[in-house]
């Protein structure tokens, strides 16, 4: 037996294959959106895949499983609760999978959701390991608000959080200490609020460590699980559904992504729908020099997927530009991980041409007279609540800064500011587009925050 683990460094998610070396057979659980890392380790041990687990309908990825299955011919496993609307195997408790040395149980453990399973591997007869899914993090429980309006079964904060609390002291902490703990998800991830940014743990160890574990009552239990969880993204009730449907195959629909001209000069401009938003993911300093009308500098980085999930739309038609084809290529690929490729009117590199330009900020002015310029702070919620920067600020996060533009005072130039860089430069040029037949200047304090901050 021998259990590989898939690191999604971007999305923090974690996907497994267990291979039965006898059987030559593998197992995979909560497969990302690209198959291909699957087949290869599958071809590289000889071996088939037979069978694709999902813990659940993720919400902050798209899953490879019905593109793996019909490829393969895997069986494909999740719980009757899910109301898969795809031929599957029904996975609930007390049903089991069987390779080689190894066998698969599965546990029904709601919290993160109400249809969410656990997988334990019992090898030799004894439990060895847990793969947990968002139920079980390392240091961490899954966040219980992502399933009130979406998906088969929809239930409140309050109710699934009480689930939880059960689950985890009646399912997960009745299984012996020395269990292995294998989550879906590590530090980074939306799912929950303060996970480790270890890969695995034990039972034993998280009954220690593990807020969530720690002998609290009920109710002690539901109010701090709900309390300062993370924002969700736009996109999340989105992947929801599409996991409960299948996603299509992944690079054929990488390949329908609209390729248009680069853009070299103002008649390749023409090719463009204006009214359509650009998520131009140069690095800033390339967009301050120059880019094109109705463009967000989201700068590729390790978290493009979820920042463009957040600022965009579901449905909502958008172009992707770039400064290279590879990057370009790349940039897709992380938009296909949610689900959002389709959804590109048009992928293009930006060569030498450009109708705006980015304003420098004086900070020397900035640092005397700071009441001179209307502040908005669009970091999330939990940073605004631990420290506030500039006494004046206005807050508005990041992922709600399209929709309340008109929050910010126009009387003004406007400063906008996050906790290092990446995020206001996107925040600016949000801001920048909404206000630019009004002639108001916005500035992006970008990494200059760093001496105000400290």
């Amino acid at each position: 037996m021998k259990i590989e683990q898939f690191n999604d460094k971007g999305l923090a998610h974690y996907s497994y294959a267990i291979l039965s070396e006898s059987d030559k057979a593998v197992v995979l659980i909560d497969p990302g959106r690209n198959p291909q890392p699957y087949y290869d380790f599958a071809a590289a041990h000889g071996a088939q895949i037979v069978a694709v687990i999902e813990t659940h309908p993720h919400a902050d990825f798209v899953s490879s499983h019905l593109e793996i299955a019909q490829t393969t011919g895997a069986n494909i496993y999740v719980s009757k609760l899910l109301g898969a609307e795809y031929d599957y195997i029904p996975f609930d408790e007390g049903d089991s999978i069987s390779l080689g040395d190894f066998t698969l149980r599965a546990l029904n453990t709601p919290g993160h959701s109400p249809d969410s399973i656990s997988i334990v591997l019992n090898a030799n007869g004894k439990d060895y390991a847990v793969f947990t899914g968002d139920t079980l993090f390392i240091g961490d429980v899954g966040r219980p608000d992502l399933r009130e309006n979406v998906g088969n079964i929809t239930a409140q904060r309050e109710e699934l959080a009480r689930k939880m609390y059960h689950t985890l002291r009646e399912k997960l902490m009745k299984l012996d200490d020395d269990v292995l703990v294998y989550p879906a998800h590590g530090a980074g991830s939306l799912c929950g609020k303060a996970l480790s940014g270890a890969n695995y743990s034990t039972i034993g160890a998280e009954k220690m460590s593990n807020y969530a574990l720690r002998p609290m009552s009920e109710e002690e239990f539901i109010k701090e699980l709900i309390a300062d969880q993370p924002f969700v993204p736009k996109y999340f009730g989105f992947d929801v559904v599409m996991n409960k449907k299948g996603a299509p195959a992944y690079q054929t629909s990488i390949n329908n992504v609209p390729r248009l001209n680069p853009i070299r000069s103002a008649e390749d401009v023409a090719q463009l729908d204006r009214n359509v938003i650009i998520i131009d993911a140069r690095p800033q300093v390339e967009f301050r020099k120059g880019h094109l009308r109705n463009s967000i500098n989201l700068m590729n980085g390790g978290k493009f997927e979820t920042w463009l999930g957040s600022i965009i739309n579901p449905n909502e038609p958008y172009y992707l530009a770039a400064g290279d084809e590879a990057t370009l290529n790349e940039l897709i690929a992380k938009a296909a991980k949610i689900g959002y490729e389709p959804f590109i009117k048009g992928a293009f590199v930006i060569q030498g041409y450009a109708e705006l330009t980015s304003p420098e900020i004086d900070l020397e002015a900035f640092r005397r007279q700071p009441s001179d310029y209307a502040i908005v702070d669009i970091r999330n919620w939990s940073e605004i609540k631990t420290k506030k920067i500039f006494d004046n600020s206005i807050a508005i996060p990041l992922p709600e800064l399209r929709e309340r533009i008109g929050d910010i005072p126009k009387g003004k130039p406007i400063v906008v500011h996050c906790a290092g860089g990446y995020r206001s430069a996107a925040g600016a040029s949000i801001i920048a587009n909404a206000l630019e037949k009004e002639g108001i200047t916005v500035y992006d304090l970008s990494e200059a925050i760093n001496t105000f901050a400290n």
